[in-house]
């Protein structure tokens, strides 16, 4: 067992090497976070703290995350190399005039200036990213519902520009929006609402909150919100990133702390850069690792000087967009008591599409609302419209009408966005959500497929890992009629390259022979060696 393997057993985590009669990964290992299994490998000095975290949990909790096969890492490299190599090859060929760069360089003239350009992140557009380059910013022109329209394009020159062929790809299994509640739909209810209010309001505020811009119906979202999340206030704003990297600065500064996971959004760590205070970085839903920096922070206080900090805040999200996980959110609280620390909680992603009323992870572990602090979320997923909120004590709302920067410098939306929670059709599209991610996560798995994340996750992340494949896997699934997003080095670690699904409600049972189709096709692929799959599956 590698050092990483064993260093991942102090997490609580159960790691086993399976038989051959079982799915494993290449190397033979699996972790499986299941804290109903937490009896093995389990030191002696821990028993207890790991009895009292299976007590915090009314459920099973699972997560998998398959270490990567050593040989598929190994051919990762080599084709990282590989690709590398014949990059500078062909930067030698431009330098020579012997082929055309379209990208942007320093001109000779200024080759003593101080570079205007990084020239790494040059070099990996250049000749990694551009290869596969038209798997992304495809242009759509419907409303991206399960189905969505695509603009087909082509390029005459290996994806430096695209033209428009004229033609549209119809009825495209869309896999790839954050529409969880299947509310990106252009007729029904909310749709009518949203039109009435457009007609009544216009198309914008043009004006900042604290001027001219601040509508009733803003006031009524908020009191709606703060009623949905349980809390006593909340404050809308007008775009989700700028909800974290306008307001975490407004929480903390110099002389405080901030503990964030390592897989946390930009938005929270541009938010975390621009307070000034200092980060520190805890591994991924490791609540070893958490403690230990809490346990550290106040023996040691601030570096140089050891006084006390000002505030300790822990960062984290209710689902990570990226692995499909789910936050450890009853521990994490535990140990926020325990420290007397504070709590911030994305829940972009969980708000809506986790718990039995769509309340995010906070509902969906069935905990009391008033142990997070600060609630953040979007918007912009589940409820297929613009902005964010923050919610919590009313001191605190409070405390962000005296931090201006987001009230005085923003245009807020205006759309009605309260016919979502009003509308009574949450419950029905809650329920289908569930039921499709249970379903598209088991047949994945029955397939002998590695993906990654909870079980309840909508995100589901299909693992890839060689670079050649990305840009392979999504032109082959969009000639199969899906569209889906592929991920890979710098957004992802560098063997570690996936495919992204994302399920919503709106994929129905009357769809689920589509499901079949879109599975089927992802079978065809896996068989063509495009996606790594288990050999005894």
């Amino acid at each position: 067992m590698t050092q990483n393997s064993a260093s991942k057993l102090l997490n609580g985590d159960t790691v086993h090497r399976t038989k051959q009669d079982k799915k494993a990964g290449g190397n033979g290992f699996v972790k499986n976070h299941c804290l109903f299994q937490q009896k093995r490998y389990r030191r002696p000095a821990e028993k207890n703290h790991h009895a009292s975290c299976t007590s915090l949990y009314k459920k099973p909790f699972v997560e998998s995350f398959e270490e990567t096969p050593l040989l598929v890492a190994v051919l990762t490299y080599m084709g990282y190399g590989i690709l590398t190599i014949f990059g500078y090859l062909r930067d030698f060929l431009r330098d020579w005039k012997f082929e055309k760069c379209h990208l942007a360089r320093e001109r000779e003239e200024q080759k003593d200036f101080v570079p205007l350009y990084q020239d790494f992140e040059n070099f990996y557009t250049r000749n990694l990213y551009m290869r596969i380059r038209d798997n992304w910013n495809r242009p759509i022109r419907s409303v991206p519902g399960a189905k969505m329209d695509l603009v087909e394009r082509v390029t005459p020159d290996y994806n430096w520009t695209f033209e428009h062929t004229g033609k549209v790809l119809k009825d495209v299994i869309n896999m790839g929006s954050y529409n969880y509640l299947g509310f990106a739909e252009n007729t029904g209810t909310c749709a009518d609402a949203a039109s009435e209010c457009a007609v009544k309001y216009g198309v914008g505020v043009c004006s900042s909150r604290q001027e001219t811009g601040n509508l009733d119906k803003h006031e009524e979202l908020e009191k709606l919100v703060a009623r949905f999340l349980g809390v006593e206030s909340s404050m809308v704003f007008g775009m989700g990133f700028a909800t974290n990297s306008m307001n975490i600065p407004a929480l903390m500064g110099k002389g405080c702390l901030i503990l964030s996971d390592e897989l946390n959004h930009a938005s929270l760590v541009l938010g975390a850069r621009l307070s000034g205070a200092t980060i520190r970085v805890f591994k991924h839903n490791n609540m070893q690792s958490l403690e230990k920096l809490l346990r550290d922070a106040i023996v040691h206080g601030q570096p140089r000087i050891h006084r006390p900090w000002k505030k300790i805040l822990i960062l984290v999200e209710g689902i990570y967009s990226m692995e499909g996980s789910i936050v450890r959110l009853p521990e994490i609280i535990a140990l926020k008591k325990k420290y007397k620390a504070y709590l911030y909680l994305d829940e972009a992603h969980s708000i809506g599409a986790l718990g039995p009323r769509g309340s995010g992870v906070v509902d969906y572990f069935g905990l009391d609302p008033c142990d997070v602090d600060i609630m953040m979320g979007t918007f912009t997923k589940s409820f297929g419209a613009a902005g964010g909120y923050i919610g919590g004590k009313k001191v605190c709302s409070q405390f962000y009408c005296q931090w201006r920067i987001t009230l005085d410098y923003y245009t807020h939306t205006h759309k009605n966005h309260t016919c979502w929670f009003e509308s009574g059709l949450l419950p029905e599209r809650l329920c289908q959500l569930s039921e499709n991610t249970t379903y598209f996560r088991r047949r994945l798995h029955e397939m002998g497929f590695i993906i990654y994340g909870n079980n309840d996750s909508p995100v589901v992340p299909l693992m890839l890992y060689m670079p050649a494949k990305i840009g392979a896997f999504g032109r082959e699934m969009l000639k199969r009629n899906i569209g889906t997003v592929v991920v890979g080095f710098p957004a992802t670690p560098i063997i570690e390259s996936r495919a992204r699904f994302c399920v919503s409600a709106a994929h129905t049972r009357e769809m689920f022979i589509s499901f079949h189709m879109f599975l089927n096709a992802i079978c065809v692929i896996g068989d063509l060696a495009l996606c790594f799959r288990r050999s005894n599956a």
